[in-house]
């Protein structure tokens, strides 16, 4: 049994809690129109991240999101939120909102020392719409 610290667990129960609802409409196809633009004009960001895609967010939520991702031929495959590390180890809320209206076929958590948009250690959390297969094949 794989044993969790207390921040550990709470990240747990917010993916279960994304998973099961807490959405908003969003735009299946790029560019996803309202306030969200491209990342890589507003963050830093590159145009295309391979494993990920094209990601889209709304400047006012930067840096944790939600950033909308999208493969090359501009379907939404994920929503991903950029969860620092410090607030986990203190303990602090984490509040996730801006989910679209789909069905989450899996989630992923991964590591990020750090990049432009965001610089101090992170967890990515990826909310997937598609397979695991497909996720993976993102080029």
């Amino acid at each position: 049994m794989t044993h969790f610290d207390r921040g550990s667990r709470v990240l747990v129960l917010g993916l279960l809690l994304l998973a099961s609802g807490g959405t908003v409409a969003a735009q299946s196809m790029a560019p996803p129109g309202g306030e969200y633009q491209k990342a890589s004009d507003v963050a830093g960001l590159p145009d295309f991240f391979p494993g990920l895609g094209t990601l889209y967010v709304q400047p006012k939520t930067l840096p944790g999101g939600p950033y909308l991702a999208y493969d090359r031929q501009g379907h939404l495959v994920s929503t991903v939120y950029m969860v620092p590390i410090k607030d986990i180890e203190t303990h602090q809320k984490v509040s996730f909102t801006g989910v679209p209206d789909m069905t989450v076929d899996h989630t992923d958590l991964r590591y990020s020392a750090g990049h432009p948009s965001m610089p101090e250690p992170h967890y990515h959390l990826i909310l997937w719409y598609i397979p695991p297969a497909q996720a993976h094949a993102l080029k």
